[in-house]
Order: C-alpha cells, then structure tokens, then sequence
C-alpha cells in the first residue's frame, strides 16, 4: 500500500473518530441536559430499522454504478455525460426517499408542521404577505410563521405559492420539484469544475457527484432546491469568465440574487463565488465590462423584493432573535461547533474525507514549488516559469474551488447559527467539497504494474459512498 494510501485511511479513520466521538457526547449531553433537541445526534434523526419500496432501486442504483459508472464517465461524450450524471443522481434521491415511502419519504415530507407548504394558504394577496412578512417572524408575534418560512427569506416559501397557482399544489408536486431540480446540482458543479479546470477532472468526478450520501438529505428537502440554485449561479459565473461572456454573466447574478431570497446563509455563497472570480481572473481582466451585467443581474431581485415590501436586513435581525429564541439558542455552542463537522463527513462520505486529505497536498505542494520556484537564479527562469505553470495547474485550480467551499461551510460553523440540522442546511457548500473526490482517481501513473495497484480502485470508493448512504437511510429515520 503506498503513502498516499495510507494517508487517505488515516483521514477516513480520523473522520469515524470524529463521528464516534460526536455521538457519544451527544448522547451523553442529551440523557443528562437535553439541551441538544435530536434524537440520534450528530444527526436530527430517529433509531429506526425498516426496508421500504425504494430499497430494491437504491441497492440496483448502487451497484450499477459503481459497477459501470467510472467507465461511462471517462468515455461518454460531454453533452451525454452531464444528462446521465443528473439521471443517475435522481435515481439515487428517488430511490433513497423512496425508503421511507411514498408518503413518509416525499410527499409528507413538506407537509409538516415546520414546514413551508403550511404558509402557502397565506400568500393569497402576495405583495401584502410580502409587506407583513417580518411581522409574524418572532415566535411571540400574532400567527408567528412556521420554523422554516421565518428562517428563510420570502423567496423559499414563494416557490412553492407559485407552485399551488400553476396548478401543482401539495406535498406531492413539492417534493418532485425539489427532488428533481436539486438533483440538477451535480451537473451545474460538473460544468463549474470542466470551465475551470479541466475536463478530466469533471469526468473522474462526475459518479461521486451521481452517488453522493447527501442524497439522503436531498430527498426530500427544500435545501436540495436551494442548493441546485446556488450551484448554477456559480457554474454560470464560471461560464462567464471563462468565455467572457456577459450573457453568462447577467444570468449568474440573478441567480445569485434570488439565491439570497432562498436562504440567509446562502450569501456565504459568496465565497465560492469568489474563488471563482480568483480562478478567472484572466477573464475579468480581459474583459472588465463582465462585471457590469453581472451585478445588474445580482440587483434584480433585491430590488424587486424591496419594491414589493420586504426588507431583507431587518427580516435576518429578527431571525437571528427567533433563532435564540427557540432551540437555537439553548443548543450549546461548544458541541455543535465540532459536531457539525461530524455531520458534514456523514453527508460527504469517505471518499470525500480522503479527497480533501488529498486536496490539502495538492495546495501544500503548489504552496512549495512557489517558493522554490521564487528563489531560483535567473539562468533558470525557464524551470521557473515551469513551476510557475504547474501552481495553475488543473489540480490546483480544483483544489482551490474546493478550498472556497471548505471556507463558506467554515465560516457559517463559527457563525453559531448553524447548530444542529446542518446535513440538510450545509447541502448547498457540501456539495463543492465532492469534486475533491477527482483526486482518488489520478490518470494512470507510468510504471510498473504492481505500482498501480497500490491504490484504493476508485469502484471500492464508490461502494464506500453508496453503503454508508444505505445504512443511514435503513437504519435511521432522518426526517425533520
């Protein structure tokens, strides 16, 4: 086995201690306080053993690709791939819901009593629901919103009110929506990594992204919606600086603009958007005038919903008391703030865990042959510019898109309004730390034979994925 090998257990080992540890305490801290509000922490879960109709799918979904779907990825062409990917990742959050049942597993799921499709009979008149929202945030204001309407901007619940009016009302038609438009992520990050990296990378990628455990949570949530938004705002802004194209650049920031309509937390969104800008520099700086279109489109809907009534910054400031208010505010800080990266290596999976190991030598290496590189005689600027070349390499560009992402889920851990629920609430940057997985699966190396097999095949990574997604969902009722 080689170093490389043995370091990406050692992470994976690191990440089940992680895991242990924060199931112990939190089982301590629970018995003896309850002061954490979960039943099954790190997880808002439930013990609960069951086969359900999705079983047979799941298991047929995970073998197949497992099976065929590092094959397809590397020789489908690009225009098939990015459909198969999304194919095969609705499959994935079908079948995975599909667990729970028709009902307990999709359509119910929106239906309860924190969720959004309880405020949708009191959109009638939206503009004036629009201009009373923040009266009903606080939980001691009148007919006080659901938990999940008062933690989200107006945007969220609106969906599924525009939903009702087309004529696809109900729980049913919610979970499809959320389902199937969030399962459209896996593709915009796929094109997101091919605009700045390269196309090998968004291959090697692309069945992590198809089989990832956070498919357990995609289904059926309204944050897989939230998430699939997020990632084509940036996946859009990618496109738009690496073909410097102010079409692609106008439709990115009305993305972004209605992703902060969606969710508070999503404008930590921003910092993946800005390892994007960093990464495409070049393009900004050969045209400029990208940026014009790009904020004119980030404008609209703040402005639109401003016009209409609502204001943003004092509808967060009410949140942010409500939060404190209820179990966000006894919830203790100083387990969550650790138990929430907990979470975060169940959603991302082993492979994810030891691709980020991985990430991490990519950026240590780029980091090396810089300075080295800098201290080089001038007889040697050709090995110079040589290294130089190599620190924008495609590893280091993907290594630092996934840096961005890593910084964002950091960011709204210290934040301290993330405690608890955070396998559903950080869908939207966990799904940027996948593509790390790229770097399990390096081209062939030259060499000998039995060099090559030193490595963990990227088949039994996959499988590592798809099991621990099964044993979640059979073992666990993950409902919120």
């Amino acid at each position: 086995m080689s170093r490389s090998t043995r370091r990406d257990l050692y992470a994976v080992g690191a990440a089940v201690l992680l895991v242990t540890a924060a199931a112990l305490a939190g089982h301590h801290i629970e018995r003896t306080s309850r002061t954490l509000f979960v039943h099954w922490p790190p997880l808002l879960a439930s013990w609960h053993p069951h086969l359900g109709p999705g079983t047979p799918a799941a298991v047929l979904v995970a073998l197949a690709t497992v099976a065929y779907g590092p094959a397809l990825a590397a020789r489908l062409p690009w225009r098939a791939l990015l459909p198969v990917t999304w194919g095969a990742a609705l499959a994935w959050t079908f079948s995975l819901a599909l667990i729970d049942g028709w009902h307990r597993g999709i359509a119910g799921r929106l239906t309860t009593r924190h969720e959004y499709l309880r405020a949708v009979d009191r959109f009638h008149d939206i503009p004036a629901a629009l201009r009373g929202f923040t009266r009903h945030i606080l939980l001691d204001a009148p007919d006080n919103w659901p938990a999940h309407v008062a933690g989200h901007p107006p945007g969220a619940t609106l969906t599924f009110v525009l939903l009702d009016r087309i004529g696809l009302g109900g729980g049913a038609w919610a979970g499809l929506w959320c389902i199937t438009v969030g399962a459209t992520a896996c593709a915009a990050v796929l094109v997101t990594v091919r605009a700045l990296t390269d196309e090998n990378l968004a291959r090697r990628a692309a069945p992590f992204l198809a089989l990832a455990p956070a498919a357990v949570w995609m289904g059926t949530s309204a944050d897989a919606y939230f998430a699939a938004v997020a990632a084509w705002a940036v996946a859009l802004l990618a496109l738009a600086v690496t073909r410097r194209s102010p079409w692609w650049a106008g439709a990115s920031g009305l993305l972004f603009g209605l992703t902060c309509f969606l969710s508070y937390g999503l404008t930590l969104v921003a910092v993946i958007a800005a390892a994007v800008l960093l990464l495409g520099r070049h393009g900004i700086r050969g045209r400029p005038a990208l940026l014009l279109p790009l904020l004119a489109g980030l404008a609209v809907a703040p402005a639109a919903f401003t016009l209409a009534g609502f204001n943003w910054w004092e509808a967060y400031q009410l949140l942010v008391t409500r939060y404190h208010q209820g179990a966000g505010g006894i919830r203790p800080y100083g387990y969550w703030v650790w138990a929430n990266l907990a979470c975060t290596a169940l959603v991302v999976g082993p492979a994810t865990v030891a691709g980020l190991r991985r990430t991490g030598s990519v950026l240590v290496r780029a980091r090396d042959r810089a300075h080295s590189g800098m201290g080089r005689r001038p007889s040697d600027a050709s090995s110079g510019a040589r290294l130089r070349r190599a620190d924008a390499s495609a590893d280091v560009r993907l290594a630092s898109l996934v840096a961005g992402a890593l910084l964002a889920l950091l960011i709204a851990d210290l934040s301290g309004m993330s405690k608890a629920e955070t396998e559903r609430i950080w869908l939207p940057f966990a799904l940027w730390l996948l593509p790390a997985c790229a770097f399990l699966t390096p081209p062939e190396p030259p060499g000998p034979a039995p060099d090559r097999t030193r490595a963990i095949p990227t088949r039994a990574w996959l499988g590592a994925q798809a099991l621990l997604a099964l044993l979640i969902n059979h073992l666990l009722f993950t409902g919120w």
